[in-house]
């Protein structure tokens, strides 16, 4: 009998083919949100770093609508700056405008809440697919634990239907029970790896929001003195 992987499929039982099966569904949706998440965060970090001294620019100058249109246009949708700092600069020109609050403290209390709101919003899109990975990189070896389990099981039973222990005989089972518990591993150990470094520029991008939304509600507290 030969051991490459062809071989060693077709001779799987049913139940080690669906957990390799599980395996492979998982394996190929880690990779595609490492992906969409490795060009989310790019096109974030690319979109922002034009972004952060455009703006800075135009309130310094007091142009408050030409900062709100600046963080609107197109090129700027995937900056998590601009969409933060978007929702409080809309804030604060509309309680400028309709003239609903005249209170300094009312205004600014206003712009800091539409700010907290979008950062939200924006933080959990930043997260998404993340607890998806999380779950894939600490499943996926108890499932390819699980295949093992299978394999060894089939050894077993080959031994008991044939009446001896040869290696001929309990091959198949320790083969499958063995690319189980490999496959297993080569799903989670990239998954764990992109999670971590995935989180790690989560929490970069919180800190420029929050830092960014400092700098904006300060500039509104000096422009409302």
């Amino acid at each position: 009998m030969q051991f490459g992987l062809l071989e060693i499929w077709t001779t799987m039982s049913w139940e080690a083919k669906v957990i390799n099966i599980v395996l492979l569904i998982m394996s190929m949706w880690s990779i595609g949100v490492m992906i969409e998440r490795w060009w989310t965060y790019r096109q974030a970090k690319k979109s922002s770093r034009s972004y952060a001294p455009q703006v800075a620019k135009l309130l310094k100058e007091g142009k408050i609508k030409d900062a709100i249109t600046a963080s609107n246009r197109k090129e700027m949708r995937y900056s998590h700056l601009a969409k933060v700092l978007l929702a409080g600069l809309q804030e604060y020109q509309y309680q400028q405008e309709s003239g609903e609050s005249t209170n300094r403290e009312e205004m600014l209390e206003a712009a800091h809440r539409a700010i907290e709101r979008a950062t939200a919003v924006n933080l959990a899109d930043l997260k998404r697919g993340l607890s998806g990975l999380a779950t894939i990189g600490s499943t996926s070896p108890f499932i390819g634990l699980l295949g093992t389990v299978v394999g060894i099981i089939n050894a077993f039973r080959g031994m008991a239907l044939s009446g001896s222990g040869g290696i001929a005989v309990v091959s198949a089972g320790i083969s499958e029970a063995l690319v189980s518990t490999a496959f297993g591993l080569f799903v989670a150990i990239p998954a764990v790896m992109a999670f971590n470094w995935f989180t790690t520029k989560v929490e970069g991008f919180t800190v420029e929001m929050d830092n960014s939304a400092s700098e904006l509600i300060d500039f509104m507290a000096k422009k409302t003195t």
